[in-house]
């Protein structure tokens, strides 16, 4: 190759990394930190933990049977509120809080896998309410959460609602190209968090019409640093743990479990929740025409209730 040529072509590899370079930094929505400052005009309460601050509530009377609730891969502790309110009203006890990573919880530079958002609901609960026993509900990858949770502390746990749980083992070749050094990181940067996540929450609802205003509450995490990264370290350690192990392991607890799953579901398929259901034979079910992956939510007054009844008969 000539001089000139070589020449030619440095020029446009540099062109093109500066253009990467520049999309990544340019589409980056993290500008400022949780710090002291947000804590305190953020509504909830925060409690500081071994990785870190966790933003929570803990509302309902005192005296009520305690419920903690853990929500999925990204959206923060609002995708709880219909469930809040009719618990509360029920005359229940409610914990809820924002996983690390999400929402106003802090983002520790640590692996975001199965172990770590087990122990963050473990130190929480330590710190919050020691030694009493309690219902537990997990959303999408809630579900392995309190699951794992519920395997480790059975003498703890009450019973174990699953919401459109998360349910079949992911591979490598389901997370690629997020599993490549660098190309993982700058689609993450470019593509994933400023545009696709945002955007896909509205498929969560079978009809998102009846949903203003969901996006751009979602967004409101995205300005807050490491929240990239939180969401591809939980992508790349989905691998590392199969959830129907988790599952066939809260089975031999003998715990009173409920599953409840929207039949219009673009997250979580009717073959994975009848896997699901071989590995959980004694579990009670709750199937909702046309709901998507939030049936708590999109039909709050159908469903709610009906978890409720569970829970109150339990002893």
């Amino acid at each position: 190759m000539s001089t000139k040529k070589l020449l030619k072509f440095f020029v446009f590899f540099d062109l093109v990394i500066l253009i990467v370079l520049a999309a990544f930094f340019f589409l980056n929505p993290e500008k400022q930190n949780i710090d002291a400052n947000v804590r305190n005009i953020t509504a909830g309460d925060f409690v500081e933990l071994s990785h870190g601050f966790v933003h929570y509530e803990l509302s309902g009377a005192p005296e009520g049977e305690l419920v903690v609730l853990v929500h999925g891969f990204s959206v923060p502790y609002y995708v709880w509120d219909p469930m809040v309110d009719e618990l509360v009203q029920q005359g229940f006890r409610v914990l809820r809080y924002d996983l690390y990573g999400r929402g106003y919880s802090d983002r520790p530079e640590v692996e975001y896998d199965l172990v770590f958002f087990t122990q963050q609901l473990s130190d929480l609960t330590t710190a919050l309410i020691p030694g009493e026993s309690f219902h537990m509900m997990g959303l999408s990858v809630g579900g392995p959460i309190v699951a794992s949770f519920a395997n480790q502390h059975p003498d703890l746990i009450k019973s174990v609602t699953l919401i459109a749980p998360e349910v079949l083992p992911v591979s490598e070749e389901d997370i690629f190209p997020m599993n490549v050094p660098l190309l993982g990181e700058w689609i993450v940067g470019v593509y994933l968090v400023p545009f696709h996540l945002p955007q896909s929450q509205l498929d969560d609802f079978y009809q998102p019409q009846n949903f203003p205003g969901w996006e751009e509450k979602y967004r409101e995490q995205l300005q807050y640093k490491g929240f990239k990264n939180a969401i591809l370290s939980t992508i790349r350690n989905l691998v590392k743990f199969n959830p129907l192990d988790v599952y066939e392991n809260l089975n031999k607890s003998g715990l009173p479990t409920l599953l409840v799953w929207g039949k219009e579901d673009q997250s979580v398929s009717y073959a994975a929740i009848v896997e699901l259901m071989e590995r959980l034979p004694n579990v009670e079910s709750i199937f909702i025409d046309e709901t998507g992956h939030l049936p708590h939510y999109e039909k709050a007054e159908v469903v709610n209730p009906m978890i409720i009844q569970f829970l109150q008969k339990i002893p």
